[in-house]
């Protein structure tokens, strides 16, 4: 029993893009300011779920095709294999380091290892946190 309401649909159109661009902003400068994968993570999970209320679970299986617990396992390895891939350098778990590099087209960048820790976190938190509400959703 889904209504046609226009303007929660062309609403969620607009308001899922801007949350997922900030949700990627938010991730990005995570490691230097307040922010990080948890909270982009969060937002980008309020931006799907937004999806689906105004347009249906099958139509958000349609735009994103994606086991969300295979999701969460690809996050949580991601997350692992930062901490593990210290012990490379004979230095303790979860320790991180950066450099400034330079790129072809950002020209100067800091390439953090944080930042990899951080899209596993993210990862997880978009699967588990769409998990449950789609689960939830599938039980009403």
């Amino acid at each position: 029993m889904r209504g046609n309401d226009v303007i929660v649909r062309t609403g969620s159109k607009w308001l899922s893009f801007i949350i997922i661009m900030f949700s990627f902003f938010i991730f990005m400068s995570g490691h230097n300011n307040p922010g990080g994968g948890f909270i982009g993570g969060l937002m980008a999970a309020g931006a799907l779920v937004l999806v689906a209320v105004a347009f249906g679970t099958k139509v958000l299986y349609r735009l994103l095709p994606l086991n969300y617990r295979l999701v969460t396992a690809a996050g949580l390895l991601i997350a692992v294999l930062t901490g593990v891939g210290s012990f490379i350098f004979d230095v303790p778990f979860l320790t991180h380091t950066f450099g400034i590099y330079h790129l072809p087209i950002l020209g100067e960048t800091e390439l953090a290892t944080a930042t990899l820790f951080d899209l596993g976190v993210y990862l997880t938190v978009v699967g588990v946190t769409m998990t449950i509400i789609l689960t939830i959703g599938e039980d009403v």
